[in-house]
């Protein structure tokens, strides 16, 4: 699953070692910590998302439920603070619009 929220992107799997826990991953750690601050970040080279944590399934799921029931904006884009992540999901958006049909 992805997760595009103002404070980070994240890429969420599960852990295939155990089934109630989740690996959330994601390019830049802070996009980890912003969502879950008490969450230790490793940095792991040479794989495709640089930074994750394992977190229990629930644990993921509530934070995820909090982030939703906390939107108080009515644009995603102009949401986002840090410029770079900003640029990022307008490009993302402009890519996913030309595939609207």
């Amino acid at each position: 699953m992805w997760i595009f929220a103002d404070q980070g992107y994240l890429s969420i799997i599960q852990d295939f070692r155990d089934p109630d826990t989740l690996i959330v991953r994601a390019r830049f750690p802070d996009h980890i910590r912003n969502i879950f601050p008490d969450a230790q970040v490793t940095k792991t080279p040479g794989r495709d998302y640089l930074y994750r944590t394992l977190l229990p399934r629930g644990e993921v799921a509530e934070r995820i439920k909090a982030l939703v029931e906390g939107i108080e904006y009515s644009n995603f884009k102009d949401a986002v603070e840090a410029p770079l992540y900003q640029r990022a999901c307008g490009e993302i958006w402009g890519i996913l619009h030309r595939y609207q049909s």
